[in-house]
């Protein structure tokens, strides 16, 4: 259960965001527009959590997505959403700040 708990919260065993990315994964950073506009990680793709249920057409299913938000909290509940809607190779990136030191 505790590791089951990391993994929600990308606690867990950190993957190769920055492969992911230069194998064409994408990052959605799900923070509100004004959050995104005052800083974000070049590249990503603002689809904030409040709207991500009617943008899902937006994404590539097969594609691998990478959410991260402010703190990492809100970028869980968007990887949920994103699995409970039948994407597969999802990861909780966590707060931006610190997945763009991972890059």
């Amino acid at each position: 259960m505790l590791t089951a708990l990391k993994n929600l919260f990308g606690l867990g065993e950190q993957p190769e965001y920055s492969e992911m990315i230069k194998n064409g994964g994408v990052i959605i950073d799900v923070r509100t527009k004004k959050e995104y506009t005052s800083g974000h990680i070049k590249g990503s793709k603002n689809i904030p959590l409040n709207s991500l249920s009617n943008n899902l057409k937006k994404l590539n299913k097969h594609q691998t997505v990478i959410t991260c938000c402010a703190s990492g909290m809100r970028s869980a509940s968007a990887k949920s959403i994103l699995q409970a809607n039948g994407f597969t190779d999802v990861y909780n990136g966590g707060g931006w700040r610190n997945l763009q030191n991972k890059l």
